[in-house]
């Protein structure tokens, strides 16, 4: 895959649901920030100096180090890379929502790998953004993944780094191992049961912070979540990784046990709920991308209840993307659509990939 394929297909490793605790872990993310040794920080940094590291950086990932922990990687500038390219990008999470900013593409990249697990943001915040994403809950092994893909870059690039402090990297809050980790939940039953506001905030008092959909400053919609460790010095990786998973287990047992509760008590309200969703999506001819992604999470909650069967999790997690706005804007051909022509276009994109299945229960 390349990239090419990647705007093309809204397919991504990160959606499989063979992986652990996928009813209700989404996807794990582990993100390394790094700085270059003798390189202001990327808001400082002129262009022809952005440019150094954007070659630095295509060097590295052609060394045979960095192949071997991360597959053959595949570099574009944002300049090469049309608008609705770039947001598919972050639609797919990989690449996060400052990759949008208009007037600034010079001396900025992205690094895939072929399947996408591993990404790299070349001068965004700070000149390397590492990430690994993989499905279901398995922060350990991002961190295992995205620690060998350090060190590997490593070997070529001089980070920027302080006995005392770590990592050094432009925002304070990221100093020391320059580690974020965090885990995409998906909590309908918390939310309908009207426990999710009080146990989000339990997690927050545990150093934890809790995000929208594509990050800081994003909404939580369709009842998904981002748990994600709030500091990065003064805690090994290991640390923060372990940390993290232990609190996203408690998290998934309560949502687990809201599930079990909301079936007990309102079985037939969210048979209807889930039923409905699925009826909607399948014979709707206009859908707005918010309203599909209440739906699909709809049905979600009643393919993980046992209540829809036959349809992959992994089918959903492609629509939560497939029915984003530059991903169906992509799919037309164009990018002129009206909202009116991407709100049918939608609709029929949904219909044409449930069409695929034999969905009963």
């Amino acid at each position: 895959m390349g990239f090419r394929s990647t705007v093309n297909n809204p397919y991504s490793r990160w959606m499989d649901d063979r992986a652990p605790e996928t009813d209700v872990a989404v996807s794990s993310r582990i993100r390394l920030a790094r700085a270059l040794q003798g390189f202001p920080f990327p808001h400082r940094l002129p262009p022809e100096r952005a440019e150094e590291v954007v070659h630095a950086v295509r060097l590295a990932i052609g060394d045979e180090q960095v192949r071997r922990a991360a597959g053959a990687m595949e570099i574009a500038t944002l300049a090469e890379l049309a608008p609705v390219e770039r947001q598919i990008l972050v639609e797919k999470h990989l690449a996060s929502p400052a990759v949008l900013e208009e007037g600034n593409e010079q001396g900025r990249a992205v690094a895939l790998s072929e399947d996408e697990t591993v990404s790299i943001l070349v001068n965004e915040e700070d000149h390397i953004r590492l990430q690994v994403l993989l499905p279901g809950l398995q922060l350990e092994a991002a961190w295992r993944l995205a620690d060998r893909v350090d060190d590997a870059l490593e070997k070529t690039l001089d980070y920027a780094y302080d006995e005392r402090l770590g990592y050094l990297t432009a925002c304070p809050t990221n100093v020391g191992t320059g580690l974020r980790a965090s885990v995409m939940v998906h909590l309908p039953a918390l939310a309908l049961t009207g426990q999710a506001r009080e146990l989000l905030t339990a997690v927050s008092k545990l150093g934890m912070t809790v995000r929208g959909l594509y990050g800081e400053g994003t909404e939580a919609k369709g009842y998904l979540f981002q748990l994600s460790n709030q500091v990065t010095l003064g805690y090994g990786e290991e640390e923060i990784v372990k940390n993290l998973t232990g609190v996203t287990l408690k998290v998934i047992e309560q949502e687990r046990a809201a599930r079990r509760l909301l079936l007990k008590e309102s079985g037939a309200l969210i048979e209807d709920r889930s039923w409905r969703a699925l009826g909607l999506l399948k014979h709707a001819r206009r859908l707005s991308s918010d309203e599909a992604l209440r739906f699909i999470t709809d049905i979600r909650l009643g393919v993980d209840l046992g209540i829809i069967k036959n349809l992959p999790i992994r089918v959903l997690n492609e629509l939560m993307v497939l029915t984003r706005p530059a991903c169906v804007t992509k799919a037309g051909g164009e990018e002129g659509l009206t909202p009116g022509q991407r709100d049918e276009l939608r609709a029929k994109l949904v219909r044409e990939k449930l069409a695929d299945f034999k969905i009963g229960d």
